[in-house]
């Protein structure tokens, strides 16, 4: 059993690792643009322009939206493990491309191929290690890409203060490959190969993935549920409601997987419709769509983006060092959900984080208001409260996605919340200089504390807590809060 725990692990470290290089070439241009506009620039044949410049940090975002888009049709066509190899080379294309390149162009075209592999990423880890990770360490598992997407910016941070241009590239194209070599050594997801009717190779996938022999009881009776799972009715009926029938259905369904005979298929509703019509999906896909949306304007995103100037207003000589600590800080914030959560729960996490959220927006908003402080405290300010939202509003409704959503829809529904992400964070980065016009930097903290209340209020009466339940359970929760 110890050993499939420690497999979970590889698995969703392998996954995570792709998050690491995102995290990587997002932070990139912070230290390389100077290089690049500079007249007498010897990595480029002109200098970039201000639009150049520009679009050197946008362009991932851009491609990011290709390949979430992209992502779920890769991995269900050519499976869980070789989709993860393929969605991993637009990494390692893009910085070849950038290391042998001189031309403006070129470059930009390799940050929108980047951008395609970190959007599919995205969605890519949360899919696999929901199918792979068990009930007890499912949330820890679940918050492995947003530690690793913390620890990528660190990296990246330090390689900047450090490195040259070229090794930075070379150590990037490196971890690259490491992160094809080790998706190379997982095993292929359980659910892919059942959908595949491959039920002797997702016995063998369970067995690994449970650390005890394919012919266990534990692998057949897992084995049964996730094929039920796998050929819902047109809606989920409640545990509660008719037990004996489940019972007699998984006992039935243990018997035939014995005997290597398999039950007729029932005609059964496109993942995309099911979605939107069962009771347990339709409800998963609100809510979590509502505290992901109340997320991000919660500010993080345009608040990182201020953090930069006030590091150098702060102290100039310092700010590559305010980098690394801010980063510091989003790490270990995401490492505290994933030691907590399956402890804590994941609805308390979202509630106590956005309220400390508020309280700290409200203080940093007072600050750019009265200067009631120094300046190096208001990055004491920021610090604090990038460390309260990333231990639980950032990184709760990762985990969410990966648990409350049947196996039937579950890559459907992660690439429509991924996209709405980007799409988001479009948004919220668009409008962030009107709001800043119109009500002032302070007002508009203000505005980012009240989403914080907003999300806790919301959180507090309508998200479920998954903490410790499995999935039909998950499913269940759904159906009968709904009623």
């Amino acid at each position: 059993m110890a050993s499939g725990k420690l497999y979970q692990v590889y698995t969703a470290f392998a996954v995570a690792l792709g998050s690491f290089v995102m995290g990587s070439l997002n932070v990139w241009p912070s230290y390389t643009t100077s290089l690049f506009t500079a007249e007498n620039t010897t990595l480029l044949s002109t200098a970039m322009s201000d639009s150049e410049v520009s679009l050197l940090g946008s362009l991932p975002s851009l491609g990011a939206m290709i390949g979430t888009g992209v992502c779920g049709l890769i991995i269900d066509k050519i499976g869980r493990k070789i989709g993860g190899l393929a969605i991993c080379l637009p990494y390692v294309l893009s910085w070849a491309i950038i290391e042998v390149s001189s031309s403006s162009m070129l470059i930009l075209a390799a940050r929108f191929i980047s951008g395609v592999g970190g959007g599919a990423f995205l969605a890519y880890a949360p899919i696999f290690i929901s199918e792979v990770a068990e009930t007890s360490i499912r949330g820890a598992l679940a918050s492995f890409p947003m530690v690793a997407y913390g620890l990528g910016l660190l990296c990246s941070y330090i390689l900047g203060w450090f490195c040259s241009y070229h090794i930075i590239i070379w150590l990037n194209i490196l971890m690259s490959v490491s992160v094809c070599l080790l998706l190379f050594l997982v095993k292929e997801s359980p659910t892919y190969l059942v959908r595949q009717k491959r039920d002797e190779d997702a016995r063998k996938s369970l067995a690994a993935y449970r650390g005890v022999s394919a012919s266990s009881m534990i692998v057949t009776e897992e084995l049964a549920t996730l094929k039920a799972q796998l050929s819902p009715p047109t809606q989920l009926i409640s545990i509660n409601e008719d037990s004996q029938t489940k019972t007699d259905e998984g006992e039935n369904e243990k018997l035939n997987l014995e005997n290597g005979t398999v039950d007729e298929e029932l005609p059964k509703m496109s993942p995309i419709k099911l979605l939107f019509t069962e009771p347990a999906s339709r409800r998963a896909f609100t809510v979590l769509g509502v505290i992901i949306t109340m997320q991000v304007f919660m500010g993080i995103v345009p608040v990182q983006v201020y953090a930069k100037n006030v590091f150098k207003e702060a102290d100039p000589a310092n700010a590559d060092l305010f980098s690394v600590i801010f980063a510091l800080v989003f790490i270990s914030g995401c490492s505290l959900t994933a030691g907590i959560a399956d402890l804590a729960g994941r609805k308390v996490l979202v509630i106590v984080s956005s309220v400390l959220v508020a309280i700290w927006l409200v203080v940093l908003g007072l600050q750019m208001q009265l200067k009631f402080a120094p300046e190096w405290v208001t990055v004491l300010i920021i610090m604090t409260y990038c460390f309260c939202f990333m231990f639980g509003a950032a990184t709760v409704p990762y985990i969410l996605l990966t648990e409350i959503f049947c196996p039937e829809v579950q890559n459907i529904a992660s690439m429509i919340i991924i996209e709405w992400v980007w799409f988001i964070n479009f948004v919220i980065i668009g409008v962030f200089p009107y709001f800043v016009k119109f009500f002032g930097m302070h007002g508009t903290f203000y505005m980012f504390a009240a989403v914080g209340i907003l999300n806790a209020t919301f959180s507090y009466f309508m998200v479920p807590e998954t903490k410790g339940l499995s999935n039909m359970q998950i499913q269940d929760l759904l159906v009968r809060r709904k009623k």
